[in-house]
């Protein structure tokens, strides 16, 4: 048998029947981009509920915990080279997950786990507080990556934050070696932007606004973002192609008039994006000069 030519990826999140949102989103841009997937729902619902209410499909806890205990137990535990987390579906499951993370990284220390906060946007959180706190105690300590929201974000420091500078801050006291902030301040006049913070570097990838987008944005950039690292490319390259990327499908898909990201027509701007993005470098708490504020 021919041995995998990249490590797998344990992807963790919501599942929906119709749509391109949480694991649906996120192991069709790993697979596009030559990644072998595990795939493990943590909710199954038949739409993303910004549709309108349907029926939500959940898991026990005690079952959800048996699943993870299985995989923290199966022999092919070392094939994986990185773990993706979004959403879940009750308090215990990201206690359940941290558990599956460190043991994987027993198995590989060089392991890359990415905590994708999902949990609310600005209008506030839409999990359940308790749920909302277990992410932010059990995963995001042990996050290699994290990929929330600027109000995610806002939620996990307990503060409002009005300017990159802020963000960056905000970032720097979680602990993540690296933090990627959707919805950070733009610098361009009707744009938006995605803030990276990685050791002494600070860079904000700038594209158009569009409105009223569809879901799935977050959970696609944070997959995508996380194939290219994984492949070994810069965090600079990664930043840039990953939000050309997540641009080039939410133009195409607002120009078709989609209520959905349409990525099985637009698997190409994975690939091979040709979106312009605007990338800066900002000043980071690193590269103060001594006595300034």
């Amino acid at each position: 048998m021919q041995p995998l030519t990249k490590g797998a990826v344990i992807v963790i999140s919501s599942h929906v029947v119709r749509g391109s949102v949480g694991n649906r989103a996120a192991v069709f841009a790993l697979e596009v981009l030559g990644h072998p997937v595990w795939a493990l729902p943590t909710i199954v619902l038949p739409w993303h509920p910004g549709h309108g209410p349907a029926t939500r499909l959940r898991f026990a806890d005690d079952d959800f915990d048996k699943a993870i205990e299985d995989l923290i137990a199966a022999p092919w535990l070392g094939e994986v080279s990185a773990i993706l987390t979004g959403y879940f579906g009750s308090a215990r499951q990201p206690a359940a997950v941290a558990r599956l993370v460190q043991a994987a990284k027993q198995k590989n220390p060089d392991l890359t786990y990415v905590c994708d906060p999902v949990m609310g946007d600005l209008g506030g959180l839409y999990i359940r507080l308790e749920t909302a706190e277990a992410i932010r105690d059990h995963l995001i300590p042990i996050a290699d990556i994290a990929t929330p929201n600027r109000y995610e974000l806002q939620w996990l420091v307990g503060s409002d934050l009005s300017s990159n500078q802020q963000i960056i801050d905000a970032a720097l006291s979680l602990g993540p070696k690296r933090m990627l902030v959707t919805s950070a301040v733009p610098m361009m006049a009707g744009g938006t932007g995605n803030l990276l913070l990685s050791g002494r570097s600070a860079l904000l990838a700038e594209h158009r606004l569009i409105e009223n987008p569809p879901n799935g944005l977050g959970d696609l950039l944070a997959a995508v973002f996380l194939a290219r690292l994984l492949d070994g490319v810069d965090e600079e390259t990664a930043l840039r192609t990953a939000t050309a990327s997540v641009f080039e499908i939410l133009a195409r898909t607002a120009k078709r008039g989609g209520d959905e990201l349409a990525l099985e027509s637009d698997a190409s701007s994975l690939s091979t994006p040709m979106a312009m993005v605007q990338l800066r470098r900002l000043m980071h708490p690193a590269q103060r000069k001594p006595g300034r504020s």
